[in-house]
């Protein structure tokens, strides 16, 4: 009776964290991985808490325990990093966040003693990067994405210069960052204790405002000031490594930098490719068949295998070979361009600009649009309950274009959101 009763507290979990858009598809590893993460009491009270951010009052409402009994079980959640909490108005404000970017990698952004670190990176990477039901529905479901690329800035040349915006470049976001913290990349730490780890540098993975704020707070990560942060930006350019980072325009969560071999991001757009896992910078490379020589240097830089060396095609010299670009899965980096020693490759801008949403509301809403889960964020305890996050939402779907706001109007099946979106439109 007891093995039931604990897996009715963690099934419960399960659905309260699918009902975010990024969700964690139900297998044995993830049951196995809650329990390592939660204890059977806290499974089934954060099964219970709403979507959007909540003060302590509402979970002690929703929990019927005593305010100061609720403000202490999410404060040691949030000392695990479970939680995200805030300072608003003078008080925190708590959010659950997704499992990925969110509480599994928090859980590895440090070394500690209180979990077998070990035991918990084999199943995550079994997770991950065996049963890959969770990759596939967090990479390849829906058109926009958790995640974008960085312009790798070492490789921009004047003829793309101009074209380069702010929000593009990692650099400004670590300029303009209310906050700035760094942590243990979560990738490269999970493989190190599976002994497949790079030898890439292991503290670069940076967070930013919001979340850089509570991991300080909580010793997660620790705070970093504007020179620091370009100090790792310019360690992980010599790296080679990508930055990938949350896909919004303003208040950027988080940048990671990231190498082809460990991290989840550039392993999904080595798998998934093709289904456009990740988004791309608005650049892609261009190749000068009259001065590559065949070297492979960009063959060697690629993090997702997208450069490849093919026949050269010249008669004289049958063995010689040229760069080939896969365009259909680049990312748009650009770190092949500082790689290359002739100067053969050079950033230019994609036919069709890529538009990146303004703020974490706007592409969680989209994101729960296309993935069939806008209900939940409409009808979310926590959305109900406040007009403001109602109306950030609301004001998300009025701005989408008709057809995603048709797809969003048959998820509601509500004649006042309807009303709303015929309003809008006329």
């Amino acid at each position: 009776m007891a093995h039931l009763a604990s897996r009715s507290a963690y099934e419960n979990l399960v659905e309260r964290l699918n009902r975010f858009p990024q969700g964690a598809p139900p297998s044995d590893l993830l049951y196995r991985i809650l329990q390592m993460l939660f204890s059977e009491q806290e499974a089934q009270l954060v099964a219970l808490l709403p979507i959007k951010p909540f003060r302590a009052a509402m979970a002690a409402g929703a929990w019927k325990l005593s305010l100061a009994e609720s403000q202490g079980i999410l404060d040691r959640l949030a000392d695990r990093g479970i939680l995200l909490d805030v300072e608003v108005n003078g008080q925190p404000m708590y959010s659950l966040p997704p499992p990925m970017a969110g509480f599994f990698e928090f859980s590895m952004m440090r070394v500690r003693t209180d979990v077998d670190q070990k035991v918990l990176a084999e199943l995550f990477y079994q997770y991950l990067n065996v049963e890959e039901d969770f990759i596939k529905a967090l990479f390849t479901t829906g058109e926009t994405q958790l995640g974008r690329i960085f312009v790798h800035e070492p490789a921009l040349r004047d003829g793309v210069l101009l074209h380069v915006l702010d929000y593009e470049r990692a650099s400004e976001v670590i300029r303009t960052a209310r906050c700035r913290a760094v942590g243990v990349c979560y990738c490269r730490h999970k493989m190190q204790h599976l002994g497949r780890a790079c030898n890439a540098p292991l503290n670069v993975c940076m967070t930013f405002n919001d979340p850089a704020e509570s991991l300080i707070k909580h010793n997660i990560a620790r705070p970093i000031d504007v020179q620091e942060g370009l100090d790792i930006l310019q360690q992980s350019y010599e790296q080679n490594l990508v930055q990938f980072g949350e896909n919004v325009r303003q208040s950027v969560g988080f940048i990671c930098n990231c190498c082809g071999c460990c991290c989840e991001a550039m392993l999904a757009s080595k798998r998934f490719g093709i289904m456009h896992p990740v988004q791309t910078t608005n650049f892609i490379p261009d190749i000068d068949d009259r001065t590559c020589n065949g070297c492979g240097k960009c063959v060697e830089a690629c993090p997702i295998e997208a450069m490849t060396l093919v026949s050269a095609g010249d008669p004289r010299h049958k063995k010689k070979k040229k760069a080939r670009l896969d365009g259909d899965v680049c990312l748009g980096c650009g770190i092949c361009v500082r790689c290359c020693p002739e100067q053969s490759l050079s950033l230019r801008t994609r036919p069709v600009r890529v538009i990146t949403p303004l703020n974490s509301t706007h592409r969680v809403v989209v994101m729960a649009i296309e993935r069939g889960k806008l209900q939940n964020l409409i009808f979310d305890q926590g959305a109900l309950q406040s007009h403001r996050a109602m109306a950030a939402i609301l004001g998300v779907i009025l701005r989408l274009p008709p057809i995603k706001q048709a797809m969003a109007s048959q998820q509601i099946k509500s004649r006042y959101f309807e009303h709303l979106i015929s309003n809008m439109a006329n």
